[in-house]
């Protein structure tokens, strides 16, 4: 009897253990944002520290940053982020991103080219801010609100 219950706590801790690895160790969990969800978090603070490989978030964000308003005081909602093959809205489209409920945007899904793309962000009311020079990182929010302005829209 002393044996078996040993061993029953033994089989429960391999069970515990294994199950405290990291959630995603292969990236491969699936995230996006999309209109009005509410789930994220952090707004400002740059994704990919955690959501990156090694990072303690769940899935590896290709692209992900936080959009305001712009009095840059309080999140921007449900509006989108387009990518271009040319600036200004120009070129090609290669991802669209939905902008969450929190005014937060991710996707495991694309990642940003060596060659670049050009950002633009629509708010809900139809406003559009175009980001000039291209872009070849898809950490946005380790420069926007650190070394330049925040993205916004109205």
């Amino acid at each position: 009897m002393k044996i078996s219950g040993i061993l029953l706590i033994i089989a429960s801790l391999i069970f515990i253990i294994s199950g405290c690895k990291k959630e995603d160790e292969s990236g491969s969990t699936t995230m996006v944002s999309q209109h009005n969800e509410t789930e994220s978090h952090n707004n400002g603070k740059p994704c990919q520290s955690c959501h990156a490989s090694g990072g303690s978030g769940k899935g590896w964000f290709g692209v992900a940053g936080s959009v305001y308003t712009q009095s840059m005081a309080s999140a921007n909602a449900n509006g989108n982020i387009f990518l271009f093959s040319g600036p200004n809205g120009t070129g090609n489209l290669v991802a669209t991103i939905e902008i969450d409920g929190k005014g937060n945007f991710y996707t495991t899904g694309y990642s940003i080219p060596a060659t670049g793309v050009y950002a633009q962000v629509k708010g809900t009311s139809g406003s559009v801010q175009n980001m000039s020079p291209m872009v070849t990182s898809g950490n946005c929010n380790a420069c926007h609100g650190v070394s330049t302005e925040k993205i916004w829209v109205n």
